[in-house]
Order: C-alpha cells, then sequence, then structure tokens
C-alpha cells in the first residue's frame, strides 16, 4: 500500500512539477511557497503583537503560538519518517535544512492559521487564509519540494492543530 502511494505520489509530482525556466507560474508559485514560511509569519505576527491595534494583539499571540505548536509536531513525526524530498534544483534552503518531505510544515502552518483565522478572526481573514492555504501546498508540489501526500498530511495535521487551538483558547 505504501509503496502504491509513493508510485502515485511520484507520478503526481512529476508531472505538477514546473521546469526550472522562468514562467509566471513558477514565479507565482515561488512567491505562494515563501508566503507559508515560518519566518515570515513568526516576523509579522510578533509586529503585529507588540505594535498592531489592540483588538489585533490576541490573534497574533494565538497563532504565534499555533505555529510554534505546529513547528514541534511536524518536526517530530519529520524525524521520525524521515522521507526524502523530491529530486530537484529548487529549494535549497529547504532541502539543506530539512531535507524530510513528510509532513509538508508549510501545508501544515497555513491550514492551522486558516483554522484559528476561521475561528477567532474577522470573516475577511477567515476567508482569504482558507483560499490561500491550499495554495501554498500545491506551490509546494509545483516547484518539487513536497510530494502530494506530504501537503495532504501536512493539511490534516494542521486542521487538527487549528481547531485544538480555537478549542483551547
Amino acid at each position: 500500500m505504501l509503496r502504491r502511494i509513493q508510485e502515485l505520489d511520484e507520478r503526481f509530482a512529476g508531472a505538477s512539477r514546473t521546469s526550472e525556466q522562468t514562467s509566471l507560474i513558477r514565479a507565482l508559485a515561488v512567491v505562494l511557497a515563501h508566503s507559508g514560511d515560518s519566518w515570515f509569519w513568526l516576523v509579522g505576527l510578533g509586529l503585529l503583537w507588540w505594535r498592531g491595534p489592540e483588538e489585533w494583539k490576541q490573534l497574533a499571540l494565538v497563532m504565534i503560538i499555533g505555529i510554534v505548536i505546529t513547528a514541534v509536531v511536524v518536526m517530530v513525526i519529520k524525524f521520525t519518517v524521515r522521507r526524502s524530498r523530491p529530486q530537484g534544483e529548487w529549494g535549497q534552503i529547504y532541502r539543506s535544512t530539512d531535507p524530510h518531505s513528510f509532513p509538508s510544515g508549510h501545508a501544515a502552518r497555513s491550514t492551522m492559521l486558516a483554522v484559528i483565522g476561521v475561528g477567532l478572526g474577522p470573516l475577511w481573514l477567515g476567508l482569504a487564509l482558507l483560499i490561500w492555504a491550499p495554495l501554498v501546498g500545491l506551490a509546494r508540489i509545483i516547484l518539487g519540494v513536497h510530494y502530494p501526500s506530504d501537503i495532504l498530511a501536512g493539511m490534516l495535521l494542521g486542521l487538527i492543530i487549528g481547531v485544538l487551538v480555537v478549542l483551547f483558547v
């Protein structure tokens, strides 16, 4: 069964990957893939918590806590499963600092943020994050740093963590 999933993953990932040449889709995928980086969110949410309006500070803090929890859970799973990333040229920073692909931390983080946005934020934020989250995961497949099952597992993990954070805040 796992071998069949791996074969499907490799086939779908290969068909979805863009060439290494510059294109509009590839450029958009790069922006979307990086928009899910944890440092980006931690800096932005930290600034929002520190200098933002009072009504946004609690949401920023909850999202920061969610990011930290998600990172710990993802890393424990990654270093337990130890699945190598797909072969490719893009994303050398990810390949060298985090060589394991399962589950996708970006998919988990973006989905967790979307769930928190829906549960605790204004409607417009929740809807925007719900649209953005799957695009981050798709971009990671297009750029060749994750298999589809990495993304699906990350999204499921992000959904679970997001619901738990919303319930226990």
